[in-house]
């Protein structure tokens, strides 16, 4: 969940790439689609575009709930399997997924070597190492906090982005949102009662595997944006990237499961054959359909169905100072990614009566 986020679209707990960063791409090509897809309304397509539209507000529900339940399928990951062994069963089932629609569709992976480097760094800031201390994160804090912690993504990518990318300058407003939503960080933490009752190292790392989508957006921006290759090209390698960073990596760090519990391994597989491929997969078709501005409202409900999903599912306790932090946070983020409206030009003056204008 960049979400996309001026911060990854999946700046939530997602499958954050180049096909799903609000960046120049994605509104090149969203741009490019909208103007191609107008049609001069008639008695015949009226119920197709009423179907339509019906369509994408469904598939942005589902996308929704998939990313929303994906801090419960941690929690639930976790309860069998080593964080690590978690991330890489969810990427590897994500990969599996992608590459089959790219066999399906006849594409082929990216050849040039230059993409294959800058798609490692953006699979390890955009899916390995964000991916893992989440994992590591629930191990100590509810699945509702991992969920609220995620929803600043936007706030890191504003931050940073001030830096790093020269282009976005900040505004009195989304300087305003910044500061908003890491009040809104604090009061999620109760800092006015010294974080009594938070486990401060997992929630450190939640935050951090926020800010690694901030990083990892503003990387692939600036060095993937003007690419050409699809994005299910481009997603199929990154995770590919990512699956083989882990693959390394969690031998050296946990042993082999003794034994492979049903409801943990399926939570695993869900979270990346649906939290992780089929997500992308709807939420490309979103971006391409309705453009990444309203598609990426998604990072506002995410927040919300893994705080109800927590509180319902997993009876984990929920103080007053949560939900209000948290929509304190979603204001912010907000704000953030507001733009000023354009000026409207000014109107003609109407010569007065009896008088001619120069």
């Amino acid at each position: 969940m960049s979400t996309a986020t001026g911060a990854p679209t999946a700046s939530a707990d997602t499958t954050t790439s180049p096909a799903t960063t609000a960046g120049p791409t994605a509104d090149g090509e969203a741009a490019t689609t909208a103007a191609t897809s107008l049609r001069t309304p008639t008695a015949t397509t009226a119920p197709t575009a009423r179907g339509r539209a019906r369509g994408w507000q469904l598939r942005f529900a589902v996308l929704s709930l998939v990313w929303g339940f994906s801090f419960l399928f941690i929690k639930v990951g976790t309860q069998g399997f080593a964080p690590l062994q978690v991330t890489l069963g969810r990427v590897a089932f994500g990969a599996l997924v992608l590459l089959a629609v790219l066999v399906v569709k006849r594409e082929r992976l990216p050849r040039s070597a230059r993409t294959w480097a800058h798609l490692t760094v953006a699979a390890f800031f955009l899916n390995a190492l964000p991916f893992s201390l989440f994992a590591y994160a629930e191990l100590t804090i509810p699945s509702t906090l991992a969920g609220i912690c995620n929803a600043t993504s936007p706030l890191w990518g504003m931050a940073l982005s001030v830096v790093a990318l020269s282009e976005d300058r900040p505004t009195r407003r989304r300087v305003a949102g910044l500061g908003l939503g890491f009040l809104g960080v604090l009061t999620v933490l109760g800092a006015w009662q010294g974080f009594a009752g938070t486990d401060l190292t997992g929630t450190v790392m939640a935050l951090g595997a926020s800010l690694c989508y901030a990083i990892g957006w503003i990387y692939v921006r600036r060095t993937l944006a003007g690419v050409q290759h699809s994005h299910l090209s481009m997603s199929s390698a990154q995770l590919l990237l990512a699956t083989a960073q882990l693959a390394v990596v969690t031998p050296l760090f946990t042993t082999a499961p003794t034994g492979y519990p049903i409801i943990p391994l399926l939570a695993v597989f869900a979270l990346g054959a649906l939290g992780t491929g089929l997500a992308f997969l709807i939420q490309y078709g979103l971006v391409a359909e309705i453009g990444p501005t309203t598609a990426q409202m998604v990072t506002y409900f995410i927040p919300v169905i893994a705080t109800a999903a927590g509180v319902a599912l997993l009876h984990e306790q929920l103080s007053w100072n949560t939900p209000v932090g948290a929509l304190i946070v979603l204001a912010g983020a907000a704000l953030t990614q507001s733009r000023p409206r354009p000026n409207r030009p000014n109107r003609p003056t109407l010569p007065r009566a009896g008088r001619l204008e120069p």
